[in-house]
């Protein structure tokens, strides 16, 4: 290696952690993301803590949910965060109300969350890891990883392990406090649970894919090969009109 050569280097391998944090960023909805992931259950629990009213703290969770959704339309950014934030409140809320039990506000997203861990962990074991499905088309890789980048995948499922373990783990905490904890011990560990857990994951996750090979841009082969395909056809085309003059010059 030349001195020449380092500078370079070190300049891709920077641009490659820039490029990481950004489409981690995208992924999982950075700051804002975490805040419409925390507040409604904050809300929840801190209502139901004052005053024990389900209803009150249900109606109050769900309305700040739809307002962090109207928030994000009127910024014309985007709402994917935002709308799963609501449709996991509707459906915690929905629980609640039919069953009288507090509690069942989080069994929703509990269940979520041990499904999730559940995918995370089965499609690593079958070779397709989730982090890859993800993420492959953020960094507009799509599926090159599988068979064309074998150390992207090696870090898609290192990622994808550390994914499902984690959450793993998060429900082997939260699911016993559902039976034997009341209403606001379950709320405040799950509350105190939803950011360190999911900061750890992604850290993990960018740690395993700064040091992965760059992912292969499928998009910008693509549009390579419809403008070499453009250009052929174009000297192709050029060339069948000179011969053509050429025989009528004959």
């Amino acid at each position: 290696m030349t001195s020449l050569d380092k500078p370079t280097e070190d300049t891709s391998a920077d641009h490659a952690r820039t490029v990481t944090e950004a489409a981690l960023f995208e992924a999982f909805g950075g700051v804002r993301g975490m805040v419409e992931t925390v507040l409604p259950g904050l809300l929840f629990v801190t209502i139901y803590t004052i005053n024990k009213d389900l209803h009150m703290s249900a109606i109050a969770a769900l309305a700040v949910s739809l307002v962090l959704v109207v928030v994000r339309l009127a910024m014309k950014d985007t709402v994917k965060h935002a709308f799963s934030g609501v449709f996991g409140v509707a459906f915690g809320v929905v629980f609640a109300m039919m069953t009288g039990n507090a509690k069942d506000f989080y069994l929703p997203g509990m269940l979520y969350t041990l499904g999730l861990s559940l995918a995370y962990i089965i499609t690593t074991l079958c070779g397709v890891p989730l982090l890859g499905l993800i993420l492959g088309p953020v960094f507009k890789e799509n599926l090159s990883w599988r068979t064309r980048n074998p150390g992207r995948k090696k870090a898609y499922a290192k990622a994808s392990w550390a994914w499902g373990l984690i959450l793993l783990g998060k429900c082997a905490i939260l699911f016993p406090l559902y039976w034997w904890a009341d209403t606001t011990q379950l709320g405040w560990v799950l509350v105190a649970l939803k950011i360190p857990p999911f900061l750890l994951a992604v850290w993990l996750t960018w740690v395993f894919l700064a040091k992965a090979p760059a992912p292969i841009d499928v998009f910008a082969e693509m549009e390579a090969e419809e403008r070499a395909a453009a250009e052929k056809e174009a000297a192709a085309k050029e060339g069948a009109e000179a011969g053509g003059r050429h025989r009528r010059e004959a």
